[in-house]
Order: C-alpha cells, then structure tokens, then sequence
C-alpha cells in the first residue's frame, strides 16, 4: 500500500504577517482605549480574564496591565500544545502590547461618567477590538484556553465552560464595585459579544440556498442571469419515493435573498427552499453583479 503524501505546511508571506501584526496592534489598540477610556473609570468589567483582572487592580491598586500580563501567562504556557506555537505567540505579543496600552493610557481622562454610554461605547471598541485580534489568530484573554484544557476532564463544551465562567466573574463584580455597575457590565458584556460576532465574520452575512425541484434547469438560468449568481447542480434521491431529485444550490448576500425567492416562486410555487446562514464566502462565482 502506497503512503499518502503529507501535505507540506504553507508558510506564511512576509506582508501576511506584516498584515496581522498591523490589525492585530489595532485591536489590543481599540480594547485598550474600551477599558481605560470608558470601562474601568466608570467601575464596569469585561467578562473573562480581563474582568478578574480588572477587579484584582481595583482592590489592590496596581496597575491593570500588570495583571493582564501576569494572570494571561499561566494559561498561554499551559495551551501551547494544544493551542500551537503561532497561536500562542501571537497571542502573547497581543497580551504584551495590552497590558503596555493599558498603562500608557490610564493617565487619560474618561470620555463620559455616564455609566450607561460607558458601557455601550466601551462594549462596541472592546468587542471589535478582540474581534480583529481573533480575525487574525490570536486571542487576548485566556479563557478561552482554560476552558479547552478543562474541556478533556469535564462534560461540558468550551462555549460552556467559558459561559458559566463569565457569568460567575461578572457577577462578583456587583461585590467589588455594587450591583448597578454589575449590571452595566453585563450590557458591556452583550455588546461586546455581538460586536467580536460582527467583526469575526463579517458586516454582510451571506446565505446558501437549497433548492429542490423539477424545473431546476429554468430556476437555475433564471439566478444566473437575473442575479448574476453561479448554481451547482446535485444529484439527488426522495427516500420516500425513491425518485431521482436535482438538487440546486447557490449563494447569495441577504439583500438578494428576498428576489431570489420571488424567482423560485415564479418559476414553480411548489419547490422545495432552504436558506440558511453562513460566513467568509471565498472563491468561485461569488461576486457582485446587477440584480434584475
């Protein structure tokens, strides 16, 4: 029997790492700015790490990016096996660079001491400040880390683990800074989650479409020519009937979602249609052309 040949490891260009680095500086930037420009001064956390850390600096009075950088270490060591070396490279580079902002910035006045602004502005820099570390393959908080290591010995999944973490950090902040900033955190929390979901995949959610019947030829044409959009045909088979199906499937942007179902209900009211969601489409057909 023949071996198959290991894939070699693509190495990574010169401009791509320049790239990350540069996003990468932009995100630990922005996270910065949401923590010591509109979230610690106001006495709101952020979830994970951070918020212990933000916490920790609070009771002791030492410097927040000195926490960062101390509490993050032990798990970026611990996951390196299992995390990779560039991953855990460049995740402590971003940690390294945090924990300096943070410093660099705490002697700037807060933009607002209205904790309900603070929460939401702070939450919108801080989740798309992590979003773009973790667009380009890092993370700047160990959570997430802890939460895989634990997940060989525990039955539950890492959004779990990090889930029931969270809620227990951001709830001992309401015994550190009272129970209204607790509540601010948790809206900073939500924001931040939404924004990191927004920045990781993109501001126009794509969707695949799944369509099942026996005028394929003509509702397939038709998405090609008045959508401008390729169609891939795929053999199929009822398990009921046992009857020979041709499957379509393609994708689109959501704002085209609506006129495509115009055209399959023109074409034939009684087929089959199934959209779904989906994130970071590359290659192929898909492309931006005139709809008509």
């Amino acid at each position: 029997m023949l071996d198959t040949p290991k894939v070699k490891h693509r190495k990574i260009t010169k401009a791509e790492v320049t790239r990350r680095m540069i996003f990468i500086l932009i995100g630990v930037s922005l996270e910065a700015v949401a923590l010591e420009i509109f979230l610690v001064p106001n006495g709101i956390i952020d979830g994970g790490i951070t918020g212990i850390s933000i916490m920790l600096s609070h009771i002791t009075g030492i410097s927040l990016g000195l926490f960062l950088f101390i509490v993050n270490l032990p798990f970026f060591i611990l996951g390196y096996k299992h995390m990779g070396k560039t991953f855990t490279i460049t995740s402590l580079g971003a940690i390294v660079v945090l924990s300096i902002l943070t410093v660099l910035f705490t002697p700037i006045q807060a933009f607002t001491d209205d904790p309900l602004l603070a929460a939401v502005f702070g939450g919108i820099f801080l989740g798309i400040g992590i979003g773009l570390v973790i667009r380009n393959g890092g993370t700047s908080d160990g959570t997430e880390i802890l939460a895989i290591l634990f997940n060989k010995s525990i039955p539950f999944s890492v959004g779990e683990t990090v889930m029931f973490f969270n809620i227990f950090i951001l709830g001992s902040a309401g015994f550190v800074f009272g129970w209204n900033h607790a509540m601010y955190s948790l809206i900073a929390y939500f924001i931040a989650f939404k924004m990191i979901d927004v920045t990781v995949e993109g501001l126009e959610s794509s969707k695949s479409v799944w369509i099942i019947s026996d005028k394929h030829t003509e509702i397939g044409d038709t998405l090609n020519d008045r959508l401008g959009r390729g169609v891939t045909y795929l053999n199929g088979e009822g398990a009921y009937s046992g009857d020979d199906k041709q499957v379509i499937f393609t994708v689109v942007t959501r704002l085209e979602e609506a006129k495509l179902k115009n055209i399959v209900s023109e074409i034939d009211p009684s087929a089959f249609l199934a959209i779904g969601d989906i994130h970071d489409v590359k290659g192929g057909n898909f492309k931006k052309r005139n709809i008509h």
